[in-house]
């Protein structure tokens, strides 16, 4: 356990996962890539949401099965090899179909997607479990922040490489290079990751003999405790701001100068709002402040979106995407520890997934800002968002350390 290998491991793999999600990142890039080929704004959020949230399906289908696994690397791997090809699918088909067909491009866009996403709900379960087994409970926040920190560092190149390839290629090409090289890129943090030392779980859980089962003693454990009820509450709606973060961008497309140089901007400015809250975060946590974690996030997504209502300049919008790289870790990291106080330690697997499942519902909140705006305008989509954040901020005040 804590082995320095192993910690070296986790690290390049938030590293080169980052640099290669960050390519496509569903607040930017993505919005862009939809809005080129033909998409609607409900399109747009139904890809985000895709794309952020298509995981939870599975994950207490996953949690069910992998309660009785003695070893989940070989699961893992196979998850790995998944989403490399789902990720590379995607930038191929760009490059086959392009501007010819838009619409089977688009088709493609979702499937890929899909795939990428769905595969990470059994993902999220085996990565937890291997952490859990290979890593102390002391040292495994050690190796996080540094995962964190460091994924912040390879958001920061991705920004970077994203902006120097839109800005040397034209689209749809240019769309379909941040596709390819980015898979192999992540190709590389999954492969580090394969080499972990994973030692063998010789007590394991049996598992009910049907989901069905599993599924119903999960809800009479929610509909018990009304202090996991009152924690889901608060952070499903502290996704509020993805009501409006995928459309933001679009918004500052008909308002400025958008070019390669400045999205890559706005890419690396949210992450330098990512690692460089860390450091606060980090601080605050360790003593046990996570709530106020949770309410300063939550209130700089306000601010955030708040500002997005007049904003006219390049710095406007990079102080809208650094504060809400800030809250998104914020958020994530409250979010986390909070439950694992919150939870027994026998039910502690049932408690995350619950949260898992219940909070990652807010990733959907896109769709209802593509319905918003495809119907309405800006303004509405924005204080919509800044409402439910707002209902989140009070829930905030019902929850306990």
């Amino acid at each position: 356990m804590d082995k320095f290998g192993n910690h070296v491991k986790n690290i390049l793999h938030g590293f080169f996962l980052a640099i290669g999600t960050t390519i496509a990142e569903p607040s930017t890039i993505l919005p862009l890539i939809i809005n080129y080929f033909g998409g609607s704004s409900m399109l747009v959020g139904f890809f985000a949401a895709l794309l952020r949230g298509g995981a939870i399906v599975v994950q207490l289908y996953a949690a069910f099965h992998a309660q009785s696994y003695q070893l989940m690397m070989p699961y893992l791997k196979r998850i790995f090899l998944v989403r490399f090809l789902s990720w590379f699918f995607i930038g191929i088909s760009i490059l086959i179909f392009g501007d010819n067909y838009p619409n089977i491009t688009l088709t493609t866009i979702g499937i890929g997607l899909f795939m990428f996403s769905f595969s990470a709900g059994f993902a999220a379960i085996y990565f937890r479990e291997i952490m859990a087994k290979i890593f102390s409970h002391k040292f495994r926040g050690k190796t996080m922040a540094y995962r964190q920190f460091f994924s912040g560092l390879g958001g920061l190149i991705s920004g970077v490489l994203a902006g120097w390839i839109i800005h040397s290629f034209e689209a749809p090409l240019s769309y379909g290079l941040l596709f390819i090289i980015s898979s192999f890129i992540m190709g590389f943090g999954y492969l580090s990751f394969s080499l972990v030392d994973e030692p063998k779980k010789d007590e394991v859980s049996k598992k009910e003999n049907f989901f069905k089962e599993f599924l119903f003693n999960s809800f009479n454990l929610l509909k018990a405790d009304k202090a996991l009820q009152n924690q889901i509450i608060t952070f499903l709606f502290a996704y509020g701001y993805l009501i409006a973060l995928p459309f933001i961008i679009l918004d500052a497309q008909n308002r400025i100068d958008l070019d390669g140089i400045a999205i890559g901007s706005l890419i690396t400015t949210q992450m330098v709002g990512a690692m460089l809250s860390n450091f606060l975060w980090g601080k605050l946590s360790a003593k046990s402040a996570n709530i106020l974690v949770a309410k300063i996030s939550i209130f700089l997504q306000i601010t955030a979106i708040s500002i997005a209502f007049g904003a006219s300049s390049l710095y406007e919008y990079m102080l809208i995407f650094f504060l809400i790289g800030a809250s998104i870790d914020g958020n994530r990291i409250a979010s986390s520890n909070l439950i694992l106080k919150l939870a027994p330690a026998k039910k502690r697997p049932v408690y995350i997934a619950l949260q898992m499942n219940l909070v990652s519902l807010g990733m959907f909140f896109s769709i209802i800002g593509g319905i918003i705006l495809h119907f309405f305008t800006y303004e509405l989509l924005y204080t919509s968002a800044i409402i439910t954040l707002v209902f989140a901020f009070y829930y905030s005040f019902t929850i306990k350390e």
